[in-house]
C-alpha cells in the first residue's frame, strides 16, 4: 500500500500541482513570519547590548523623564539629579566617569518649513564630550558636537533628508518659537525611534536642561565602572550615595539591557501573533482545496480503489494509502515553503530598509530549528487534516457495487446531517452576533462570525443551487448553449462547487467587513467632526505633547481671530467622604476652558441643568462621564488641586456626547491657577472673523513661530487625517489578506482543471455533435464565473452583516457611528470575484477546448 501511495503521487503529480502551491504559500507565510521577527529581534537585541555596553549603573528621575515632552521648568516634588549629585558619584569608589543626560522631543523643519520625521520620534538630548572631545554614544560623522546654545548637532538621515550640511542654519523647535541654530556636526545613532523614522537633535548639556527640565537638572546619570569592578558592588554605592526619594531609581545596565530585551521579545511577539493570524486565514483557504483535490482524486480512482478492496485490501489500508498520499504532498510542499518563507523574510527585510526606509539594524538572517519544525509540522498536519473525509469516503467504496460508477453520491442520511449541523451553527453564530452586537460585547461578536461562517460553509451546497439559479436565465439569453451547460455543470456537484466557492468566500468575507467598517468610521468621524466643533482651526503638537501657554498669547495677537480658548488638562483629585481614610480619594482629568468662549467653538448640547454653568464657576460634565463617575448636577466635589491647595467644585450640568469636548470641563479662570506651575497646553480651538480662510490658517503658523511641530488643522483636515489613518490600516489589511486570495484562486484553477480531465468523454460527445472549440471554453469560463460569483455573493453578504455587528459595538467610543456599505466598492468587489472565476478557467478552458474528439470519446 505504501507502493501504491508513492505511485499515485507521481501519477497525479500535475493534478497535486496547485495544491502542493497552496500549502507551499500557506507554509511560506508561517516560515517567513517567524523568520523575519526572529531576525529583526535578533538584531535590535544586539543593538540594545551594545547601547548598555559602557555603562554599570543607571541612575533616572522618574519625574524628569519625559518631562521634555511635557516642556517643563517645573518644580521637582521629590530629590533631583543635579551636578553636585553627579560629582558624588564620580567620586566613588569603581565608577570611572559618569555621563548626565537630559532627552526630549525637538523638531527639526527642512527647507520648506515641513517637519523631517514623524512627530512621535522628534528625538533631541544632550551631546556630553569626553575627554577626546566626542560623545561616545553618537560617533560623529562629520564636525563636532555643539559648544552652546546657538549650536546643534543631527543624526546624518535627517541631515540628508534635510538637505543641510555643516555650517548650515537649521530651524529647530520644541514648542515654542523655532530657533536658528548653526550645525556643528552629523552623529551617527542606533536609537530605534531614529531608525524608525525618527530625528535626533543634540543639544549642549545647559541648553538641553533649559529647554527640557531647568538648568543645572538631569533625567538620569549613566555611570561608567573602572575595569574590574563589580556592577553589583557599585550600584550598592551608588544607592548609598543617592539623596533618599521615590522618584530616584537606580539599576545596573545589564538590568536595563534585560528589560529592554523583554520588551523587544514582547514587540515581536505581538507582531508575530498578528501576521500568523493572516497566515492561518491562508491555511484554512488552503484546507478547502486539499479537501476538494483529494475528494475528486478519489472520485476519479473509484473503480481503482474498488480493485484494491476486491484483492484483499482493508478499510485502513485504503484510509492509510490516502493519508500517506497527503502527508507526501505536504511534506514536499512544506519544504518549499520554508525555503519560499526564507526568501519573503529577506525580501520583506530589504523591502523595509529601502523603499519604506524603516533602517532596521543589520544582522544575519536567523532560521531557527523551532521555525524549520513548524513551518513542516503545519504544512504536513493541514494538509493531514484536509485529507481525512477524503481518505474516509475512499475506504467506505465497496468491492463491487464501486465497479460499476466512477463516482458515489452523496446518500440522503449524509445530506440531512449536514444540512442539520449547517443550520445550528448558523443559528447558534446568528444569535451569538445579535446578542454581542446589542450588548456591545466584542468577543462575543468574534464567536458568534466565527460560527456563522462554519454553518454557512457547511450549508454551502445546500445554497449554490437556488444561488446560481438566479443566473441562469442571463446565462441562457446570453451565451445560448454553452451557458445552459455551465449552469448545469456548476451545480451537478454542490460539495465540490461549495468547497471551491468557499475558499474565495473566506477572504471576500474579511475584506468586504473591513470594508464596511471603516466606511462607518469615516463617516462618524466627519459627522461628529462637523456637528461638534465650531471652531474654524484647532492648534495642537504632532507629538500630543503640551504646547508652551505662551502660545495662547500669541495666537490672540493673530490678525482674523475672532475667539479662542485654550485647553488644559489639569489633575485633581476628589473626595467624596463616604467613609474613606484620609487622603483616600478619586483622580480626575478636568480640562480647563474658556468659559466665554468655549460655546462659539464647539457645539455644548446640554443633557441637564445649565448652559451657563461654566460661567458660573461649575463644572459641565458629559453624559458618558456622568454615568460612569455617578455624577450628578448640583453635586459639591472636594477637591485638592496640583498645587496642593484645596478647594470644592460643583456640578453645574451633564453634557450631551460630544467628540470635540473633554469628558470633564471646569473654567480656566478656577482651575487654571492652581495648575501644575510651567504645565502646557492640550491645544487651542480658534474662530476667524471671516471664517476658516487660508489667510487665517497661515496668520496662526506666522503667531506660532512657524514651530514644524505645531500643527494648524482646519475641519478638511482632520476629516482627511482620519481618512487617510483608515486608509492605511485597510491597504495593510487587503496586503495581508492577497495571500488567501492568491490561494483561493488556486483552488478556482484546480477544481476547473480536474473537472476537466473527468469529463473528457462529455467534452468528446459535445464537440461530436457540433459543440465547437469557442463553445467549450465558453462553457467552461462561464462555469469557473459562476462559481466565483457565487463565492463572492456568499463572502459580500456574510462580511456585511459581521461589520454590522461589529460597527454597534463601537456605538460607546464613536459618535453616532452607524453601518455605511459603500455600494461602489461592493460592487467592485463582486467584480472582481468575477475577475477571478474568469482568469482561473484560462487554462482548464484551453486545455478542454484542446481535447482531441476520439482520445476524448474513447477515455475511462
Amino acid at each position: 500500500m505504501l507502493r501504491t501511495a508513492l505511485r499515485n503521487v507521481l501519477a497525479h503529480k500535475g493534478r497535486l500541482l496547485m495544491t502542493m502551491l497552496a500549502v507551499m504559500l500557506g507554509t511560506a507565510f508561517v516560515a517567513g513570519t517567524l523568520v523575519f521577527t526572529d531576525t529583526m529581534g535578533q538584531a535590535l537585541r544586539t543593538q540594545n547590548s551594545k547601547s548598555y555596553a559602557d555603562i554599570a549603573v543607571t541612575v533616572s528621575d522618574s519625574e524628569a523623564v519625559g518631562r521634555g515632552y511635557d516642556h517643563g521648568g517645573r518644580a521637582a516634588a521629590g530629590p533631583t539629579l543635579t551636578e553636585d549629585t553627579r560629582r558624588k558619584l564620580v567620586a566613588l569608589p569603581g565608577a570611572a566617569d559618569v555621563r548626565g543626560v537630559v532627552s526630549g522631543f525637538a523638531g527639526i523643519a527642512d527647507h520648506k518649513g515641513a517637519l523631517i520625521g514623524n512627530g512621535f520620534s522628534t528625538t533631541g538630548t544632550n551631546y556630553v564630550p569626553g575627554a577626546d572631545g566626542t560623545d561616545p554614544r553618537y560617533p560623529l560623522v562629520a564636525g563636532r558636537g555643539p559648544k552652546d546654545a546657538t549650536e546643534i548637532a543631527l543624526d546624518t538621515r535627517t541631515a540628508e533628508k534635510g538637505g543641510f550640511k555643516v555650517g548650515d542654519t537649521v530651524r529647530v523647535a520644541v514648542n515654542g518659537p523655532v530657533m536658528q541654530l548653526k550645525l556643528t556636526g552629523t552623529l551617527h545613532t542606533n536609537d530605534p525611534r531614529v531608525t524608525a523614522g525618527g530625528s535626533l537633535a543634540a543639544f549642549d548639556t545647559a541648553t538641553a536642561q533649559q529647554l527640557y527640565l531647568s538648568p543645572g537638572r538631569f533625567a538620569e546619570l549613566d555611570v561608567k565602572a573602572e575595569p574590574g569592578t563589580d556592577d553589583t558592588a557599585l550600584l550598592a554605592a551608588v544607592r548609598q550615595a543617592l539623596p533618599q526619594g521615590d522618584n530616584l531609581k537606580a539599576k545596573t545596565g545589564r538590568e536595563l539591557a534585560d528589560e529592554q530585551d523583554r520588551m523587544i521579545a514582547q514587540g515581536t511577539k505581538i507582531l508575530s501573533t498578528f501576521l500568523m493570524g493572516f497566515a492561518a486565514i491562508a491555511l484554512f483557504v488552503g484546507i478547502f482545496i486539499i479537501a476538494n483535490t483529494f475528494s475528486m482524486l478519489v472520485a476519479q480512482r473509484t473503480r481503482e480503489l474498488a480493485l484494491l478492496r476486491a484483492v484483499g485490501a482493508t478499510r485502513r489500508q485504503i484510509t492509510r494509502s490516502v493519508k500517506v498520499e497527503a502527508a507526501l504532498v505536504g511534506l514536499t510542499a512544506s519544504v518549499a515553503g520554508l525555503l519560499a518563507g526564507i526568501g519573503i523574510a529577506l525580501g520583506l527585510k530589504a523591502l523595509l530598509n529601502g523603499p519604506m526606509d524603516a533602517n532596521l539594524p543589520d544582522g544575519p538572517l536567523v532560521v531557527a530549528p523551532t521555525t524549520v519544525l513548524a513551518a513542516i509540522a503545519v504544512g504536513v498536519l493541514v494538509t493531514l487534516v484536509a485529507a481525512w473525509l477524503p481518505a474516509r469516503r475512499a475506504s467506505r467504496i465497496a468491492p463491487v457495487a464501486a465497479m460499476s460508477s466512477s463516482e458515489q453520491p452523496a446518500t440522503q442520511k449524509s445530506l440531512r446531517l449536514r444540512n442539520t449541523v449547517g443550520l445550528l451553527f448558523s443559528l447558534a453564530g446568528g444569535a451569538a452576533l445579535a446578542a454581542g452586537a446589542s450588548g456591545k460585547e466584542v468577543k462575543l461578536v468574534g464567536l458568534g462570525a466565527g460560527a456563522l461562517l462554519i454553518g454557512v460553509f457547511v450549508l454551502t451546497p445546500l445554497l449554490s443551487r437556488p444561488l446560481i439559479a438566479l443566473f441562469a436565465p442571463l446565462l441562457r439569453a446570453v451565451y445560448g448553449t454553452p451557458g445552459k451547460l455551465a449552469r448545469e455543470n456548476a451545480v451537478r456537484n454542490p460539495r465540490r462547487t461549495a468547497a471551491t466557492a468557499s475558499a474565495l468566500t473566506i477572504g471576500v468575507t474579511l475584506i468586504t467587513s473591513l470594508t464596511v467598517v471603516g466606511a462607518s468610521v469615516n463617516k462618524a468621524v466627519d459627522d461628529s467632526t462637523s456637528s461638534d466643533l465650531k471652531a474654524d482651526y484647532t492648534v495642537a503638537m504632532q507629538n500630543f505633547s503640551d504646547l508652551s501657554p505662551e502660545v495662547a498669547a500669541q495666537i490672540a495677537k493673530a490678525p482674523g481671530v475672532s475667539a479662542m480658548s485654550t485647553e488644559r488638562s489639569v489633575p485633581v483629585t476628589i473626595d467624596r467622604g463616604q467613609g474613606r481614610d484620609a487622603g483616600d480619594g478619586e483622580n480626575e482629568f478636568l480640562t480647563a476652558v474658556d468659559a466665554a468662549t468655549i460655546a462659539q467653538l464647539a457645539t455644548v448640547r446640554i443633557r441637564e441643568g445649565s448652559a451657563d454653568a461654566l460661567e458660573q464657576g461649575k463644572l459641565l460634565v458629559s453624559s458618558g462621564r456622568s454615568e460612569q463617575a455617578r455624577y450628578q448636577v448640583g453635586d459639591v466635589l472636594a477637591v485638592t488641586y496640583p498645587d496642593g491647595s484645596k478647594g470644592s467644585l460643583t456640578v453645574g450640568g451633564v453634557l450631551e456626547a460630544n467628540t470635540a469636548l473633554a469628558p470633564v470641563l471646569a473654567p480656566e479662570a478656577v482651575v487654571g491657577p492652581h495648575a501644575q506651575p510651567g504645565s502646557g497646553l492640550e491645544k487651542v480651538l480658534v474662530k476667524g472673523r471671516n471664517g476658516a480662510t487660508e489667510q487665517l490658517k497661515q496668520a496662526l503658523r506666522d503667531a506660532t513661530g512657524g514651530n514644524p511641530l505645531i500643527a494648524v488643522k482646519g475641519e478638511k483636515d482632520i476629516k482627511a487625517e482620519s481618512r487617510q489613518a483608515v486608509t492605511n490600516i485597510l491597504n495593510m489589511m487587503y496586503g495581508l489578506l492577497g495571500m488567501s486570495v492568491v490561494i483561493a484562486v488556486l483552488g478556482v484553477v484546480n477544481t476547473m482543471a480536474m473537472s476537466v480531465f473527468e469529463r473528457r468523454r462529455e467534452i468528446g460527445m459535445l464537440r461530436a455533435i457540433g459543440l465547437d472549440r469557442l463553445g467549450i471554453r465558453r462553457m467552461v469560463r462561464l462555469e469557473s464565473l459562476l462559481i466565483a460569483l457565487f463565492g463572492g455573493l456568499v463572502g459580500v453578504g456574510l462580511g456585511i452583516l459581521v461589520a454590522w455587528a461589529g460597527v454597534r459595538t463601537m456605538a460607546d467610543d464613536l459618535k453616532g457611528i452607524t453601518t455605511v456599505v459603500p455600494p461602489l466598492q461592493i460592487v467592485c468587489f463582486l467584480l472582481a470575484a468575477a475577475g477571478i472565476g474568469l482568469l482561473a478557467a484560462l487554462w482548464p478552458a484551453h486545455r478542454a477546448a484542446k481535447l482531441d474528439i476520439l482520445d476524448a470519446i474513447r477515455s475511462e
